[in-house]
C-alpha cells in the first residue's frame, strides 16, 4: 500500500502545529499557568520549551522522516530483534490513552457551545457544570459526537483528511482567539489580569513549578505519544525539519500565550481567582462572559475555540494508532479508523462516568479522569520521551539525527543540541518524573 505524504509545507507545519494546539493550550495552559503565580510560571515553561521540547520534537520529526513509518515501525527499523519496539508501542498506548479521556473534556467544550446561549448573570455555573458531568446520556452524546468526527476525518486520509481539514480550522482559531483577546483586554479592570500574566512573581516560584512547566510542555507539543513520529513519517525529504519544528513551537506556544491574554484580564476584571483549577474553563469564564457586553457571542465563540483546537490534536492522536495498523497490518485506513476510533470511545466510558456511577474510585486521591491524566502525563508521555531521546541520541546516534535533522535546513543543529539530547533533556525529565510520582504517592 502505498504511503501518503503532506502535500506542501505548510500543510505539514499546520498539521503538526494542530496537533500541538489542543485542549493542552486553552484548557491547560490558562489554570496550570494560574495556580502557579502566572508570569514567572511562563518564563520557566518558555524556557522548558525551548531546552527541552524543541530538541525532542526535533529528534521525533527526524527519526519519523528517516524512517518513513509508525512509532512502532521506525524503532523497530533501526533496532530489529530488540526490544526498543516496545517504547513505540508505549508511545501509541500514550496517544491511545490521553485520547479516550481528551474526547470526554472535548465533549463538555461542544456541550458548552449550546449550553452559553441560554447563561445569564444570574446562573449557577458550578451547578450546571457539576450537574453536566455528573448525567449520563449528555456526556456520553458528546463524548461520542467528538469521537465521530476524529474518526471521520482520519478515515479521509492524511491528504484528504487532516491536511484540508487544518488549512480551514488553524486560521479560523487564530480570528477567534484575536476577538477575545480584544474583548477581554478593554474590559475595565483587565490591567490587574495584564500585570499578573506579565510581571513575574520570583517569590512565587517552587519545585512544583518547574515540573509544571516540563509537563505542560510535553503535553502541549504532543511529545512521548507518537503523534510528531507519526507526522514526521509522511514529511518530504525536501523539507526543513529544523524550521518546521521552529514554527510549530511558535505557532503552539503563541496559541497558549495568547489565551492567557483573553483569560486572565478578564477574570481579574470581574473579580474572581485565576487560581481555581480546571474549572477556570467551565465554571468561572462563563460567569466572566456574562457580565460583558456581547457575552453570549463571546462564550459561544470561546468553546467553539475550544472545540477546534481539541480536534486539531485529537486527529493527531488518532493517527499513531490508525497508521501503526496500516503499516504492520496493512488494514485499509477507513477499517483501522473506525475500529480503533470506537474502541478508545469506549475506553473513555469510565472516565465520563467518574463524576456519576463510577464516582466512589479513587486512586490516590484521584477520580478516574485525573487517573488517566496522571498515568498519562507523569508516567507516559515522560517515560516515551526519555526513552526516545536516550535512543536516537544513543543507539540511532547524534550523527546520523543531526544529518537527518540538517538536510535543506539553513539553521544547523550541533554540539549544543546533541549534550541536550544525550544528557540534560533525559536527565531533568527523568528527575521530574520522579518527582511527581513522589509527590502523589
Amino acid at each position: 500500500m502505498e504511503r501518503e505524504n503532506w502535500t506542501s509545507r505548510l500543510g505539514f507545519i499546520l498539521a503538526a502545529s494542530g496537533s500541538a494546539i489542543g485542549l493542552g493550550n486553552i484548557w491547560r495552559f490558562p489554570f496550570v499557568t494560574g495556580t502557579n503565580g502566572g508570569a514567572i510560571f511562563i518564563l520557566i515553561y518558555l524556557a522548558s520549551i525551548l531546552f527541552i521540547g524543541y530538541p525532542i520534537l526535533v529528534s521525533e520529526m527526524s527519526f519519523g522522516r528517516f524512517t518513513s513509518k509508525n512509532p512502532i515501525g521506525a524503532f523497530k527499523k533501526i533496532a530489529p530483534k530488540t526490544a526498543w519496539p516496545w517504547v513505540g508501542a508505549l508511545g501509541v498506548l500514550s496517544g491511545f490513552t490521553i485520547l479516550s479521556y481528551y474526547s470526554v473534556v472535548a465533549g463538555w467544550g461542544m456541550a458548552y457551545i449550546v449550553k452559553s446561549i441560554n447563561f445569564t448573570a444570574e446562573s449557577n455555573f458550578p451547578a450546571i457544570f457539576s450537574t453536566h458531568i455528573s448525567s449520563l446520556a449528555e456526556p456520553i452524546l458528546w463524548h461520542g459526537i467528538f469521537m465521530f468526527l476524529t474518526i471521520a476525518v482520519i478515515g479521509a486520509g492524511v491528504v484528504n483528511g487532516i491536511q484540508r481539514l487544518v488549512k480551514v480550522l488553524m486560521p479560523i482559531l487564530f480570528v477567534i482567539m484575536f476577538l477575545l483577546i480584544i474583548r477581554s483586554v478593554t474590559l475595565e479592570g483587565a490591567a490587574a489580569g495584564l500585570e499578573f500574566y506579565l510581571k513575574p512573581d520570583f517569590s512565587a516560584i517552587t519545585f512544583q513549578t518547574f515540573t509544571d512547566a516540563i509537563s505542560q510542555a510535553f503535553f502541549t507539543l504532543s511529545l512521548g505519544m507518537g503523534a510528531i513520529i507519526t507526522y514526521g513519517s509522511y514529511l518530504s525529504e525536501k523539507e526543513s525539519i529544523n524550521e518546521s519544528a521552529g514554527y510549530v513551537l511558535i505557532f503552539d506556544t503563541a496559541v497558549a500565550l495568547l489565551a492567557g491574554f483573553a483569560i486572565f484580564p478578564a477574570v481579574f476584571a470581574f473579580g474572581l481567582d485565576p487560581a481555581s483549577g480546571p474549572g477556570l474553563t467551565f465554571i468561572t469564564l462563563p460567569a466572566v462572559f456574562t457580565q460583558m457586553p456581547f457575552g453570549i457571542f463571546f462564550s459561544v465563540i470561546f468553546f467553539l475555540l475550544l472545540t477546534i483546537a481539541a480536534l486539531t490534536s485529537s486527529i493527531s492522536m488518532l493517527e499513531v494508532v490508525v497508521s501503526f495498523l496500516i503499516d504492520e497490518y496493512n488494514w485499509q485506513r477507513k477499517k483501522a479508523s473506525y475500529l480503533m476510533g470506537f474502541l478508545i470511545f469506549l475506553v473513555g466510558i469510565p472516565p465520563l462516568l467518574g463524576y456519576s456511577s463510577f464516582s466512589n474510585f479513587s486512586f490516590l486521591g484521584m477520580d478516574v479522569l485525573d487517573t488517566y491524566d496522571w498515568f498519562s502525563n507523569y508516567i507516559l508521555l515522560p517515560g516515551c520521551g526519555i526513552l526516545t531521546s536516550i535512543f536516537v541520541g544513543h543507539i540511532w546516534g547524534i550523527e546520523n539525527l543531526t544529518k537527518e535533522a540538517n538536510k535543506n535546513s539553513r539553521f544547523k543543529m550541533g554540539s549544543i543540541y546533541a549534550l541536550l539530547l544525550k544528557y540534560i533533556v533525559p536527565a531533568v525529565v527523568l528527575f521530574m518524573m520522579i518527582f511527581n510520582i513522589y509527590q502523589t504517592v
